[in-house]
């Protein structure tokens, strides 16, 4: 089969569109997300939109809406469990996050829809509507603008939060901020993706980057490379090989990232043994 066929195809042309688009928007957050120490907390909002989706079905309300409320739910309620209790964070969120879950799918199991769990969980960025493009497009501009905007202010928050008290920085305006930023970019994410998969959207771009570069901005050129490449390697691979999008796109993003960590590793070895 010839390798380019897949570029003949508009569905899978506009596939990569939205796919690399997605793509810049979760790897720009991931660099953000690594530093913070908050790889885990794009797995739980991403589970706990659930039941947001399916209760914003059943108001009639749109679903986008439904799910990022619910997402915030998750990350307040997580800081909430942490700041009243002794249990640490991941502990608190891993309790909100699962139990949310779980709510959605009981929720999902007694209510009749037309919506498909398979959908909501891994994604068909091959079929994105022309609606959706619109919603995806606008809510990646927001994030990536914001993001940028105030990339410094979120670096301080990542490196050192009391630093930016003394620079009268609003750090529980900022903390709130990346999390809404967040849960917007997993609600965008979602019907490309899915639930399970925009996890490893929003932490291996940014752990890749990591490895090659310390310094921030060109973390955040490498993490979107990788992410677009990516994305258009995995598209032409499920279509080569008849398997999942979504999948192949993340199973591609692992592979860099093994590869990144490998190199990363020989040089460190050659560093040690030309100083020695």
């Amino acid at each position: 089969m010839n390798w380019l066929e897949p570029f003949q195809y508009e569905f899978l042309r506009s596939g990569m569109i939205i796919g690399s688009v997605i793509a810049v928007m979760c790897a720009v957050l991931s660099c953000f997300l690594v530093l913070r120490g908050w790889s885990l907390m794009g797995d739980a909002i991403s589970h706990a939109v659930l039941p947001g989706i399916v209760l914003a079905y059943l108001a009639g309300v749109p679903l986008l809406l439904g799910a990022f409320a619910s997402g915030l739910l998750c990350a307040v309620g997580t800081g909430w469990v942490k700041n009243h209790s002794r249990i640490k964070e991941d502990t608190a969120m891993g309790v909100v996050f699962t139990g949310l879950f779980a709510f959605g799918l009981v929720l999902f199991s007694k209510v009749a829809s037309d919506l498909h769990l398979d959908h909501i969980l891994f994604g068909n960025i091959l079929g994105i509507g022309p609606s959706e493009w619109r919603e995806i497009l606008v809510v990646s501009v927001v994030v990536l603008t914001v993001l940028l905007v105030k990339r410094k202010d979120f670096l301080l928050l990542c490196f050192d939060p009391a630093q930016a008290r003394v620079m009268a920085l609003s750090v529980r305006l900022l903390h709130y901020g990346l999390l809404a930023l967040l849960s917007l970019a997993i609600v965008a994410s979602l019907k490309a993706v899915g639930i399970i998969l925009v996890t490893a959207m929003l932490i291996t771009p940014g752990a890749t980057a990591f490895l090659w570069s310390d310094r921030f901005d060109r973390m955040l050129w490498i993490a979107s490379a990788t992410a677009v490449f990516s994305t258009i390697v995995g598209i032409v691979v499920s279509y080569r090989y008849d398997a999942s999008t979504s999948a192949c796109i993340v199973l591609v993003q692992a592979g860099i990232f093994g590869i990144s960590w490998a190199f990363s590793r020989k040089i460190r070895v050659l560093r040690h043994k030309s100083i020695g």
